[in-house]
């Protein structure tokens, strides 16, 4: 049973090709969207199109998708991930920094890299709790977004964490680089999220959506955006894209949630500007409290430079 896909296409995909288009919109890999594509599966205002047809201004992307009773089906193939870094490993966790383009664990549609399959690969046992595909994972991070990520090595750690990131005692930490200067310059951001009407796979600050907390502070203020460091009380999907988003202060590089394709590419990002920099938690095992910390990777470090000149 397939499953149909909708979204409006963003100024900032304006002009890309379909399998482009819909890898960036719906989360799949590239090669995925263009099998779709070749077997008519994507459709640009009901009409079918192909891999590298260009998508328009204001037209409607549809996807058909596998159903998601076919997820059950998944497993994990041990696969090598490039950039995807250990940062601590011991007998009940391994915590690991994560590179764009990587997903937290397999997923129907998506057959790009991801975190539990590279960790296969390096040869690393991860807890047995929970789904196959999702082994050991305490914690998401977006596809587009990198930095530390907890995964649990033990039933007691997944246990655990679990707990920690439900109860929310778990420390995290992100730095973003917004466009514009929010104001006031440290505050926070409580406001609801849920779906967002008639948009698969996009979130919106909604009335009956659910609570949601970001805390906030400029770093620093440069000439179009700024770099802030964010705390987050909540874990809710696309949280801190959408609730800078709802300030008309989306994150940099992020058209999906309005941010201007013009200066991502002035600036060479090809992906929001999110980066999980430190995560703190109590260790499962010893009972103490550990930090961890992530560097900017090269293409964020590449775009903050070309901000601060101007």
């Amino acid at each position: 049973m397939s499953e149909v896909r909708m979204l409006p296409v963003p100024d900032g995909l304006v002009g890309e090709r379909v399998d482009s288009a819909v890898a960036r919109l719906f989360g799949v890999s590239r090669s995925t969207a263009a099998d779709l594509a070749a077997s008519g599966r994507v459709q640009l205002d009901n009409v079918a199109v192909g891999k590298s047809d260009r998508v328009r201004a204001g037209a409607m992307l549809e996807v058909e998708l596998p159903g998601a009773e076919a997820e059950e089906g998944l497993v994990v193939v041990a696969r090598e991930v490039p950039g995807l870094r250990v940062v601590y490993d011991d007998s009940e966790i391994v915590v690991v920094d994560k590179p764009a383009g990587c997903a937290a664990h397999p997923s129907l549609g998506w057959d790009g890299p991801d975190v539990v399959s590279g960790l296969a690969a390096a040869g690393y046992r991860i807890s047995t709790s929970g789904a196959a595909e999702r082994q050991g994972i305490v914690q998401r991070l977006d596809v587009g977004t990198s930095g530390l990520m907890v995964v649990a090595k033990s039933e007691r750690a997944y246990t655990l964490l679990k707990a920690a990131f439900r109860d929310r005692t778990v420390s995290k930490t992100y730095h973003a680089v917004v466009q514009g200067l929010p104001d006031p310059m440290v505050g926070t951001i409580e406001s609801p999220i849920g779906r967002h009407p008639g948009h698969d796979w996009k979130f919106a600050v909604r009335q009956e959506g659910r609570h949601s907390v970001t805390h906030y502070e400029v770093l620093e203020a440069m000439r179009h955006a700024s770099l802030v460091e964010v705390h987050l009380e909540t874990g809710r999907t696309h949280q801190i894209r959408v609730h800078f988003s709802a300030l008309r202060h989306p994150c940099v590089g992020d058209p999906l949630y309005g941010a201007d394709p013009t200066l991502a590419k002035r600036i060479g990002l090809d992906r929001q500007w999110l980066h999980a920099v430190e995560l703190g938690f109590t260790h499962p095992g010893s009972g103490e409290w550990v930090t961890f910390t992530s560097p900017y990777p090269a293409d964020l470090e590449h775009a903050l430079e070309a901000l601060r000149e101007g």
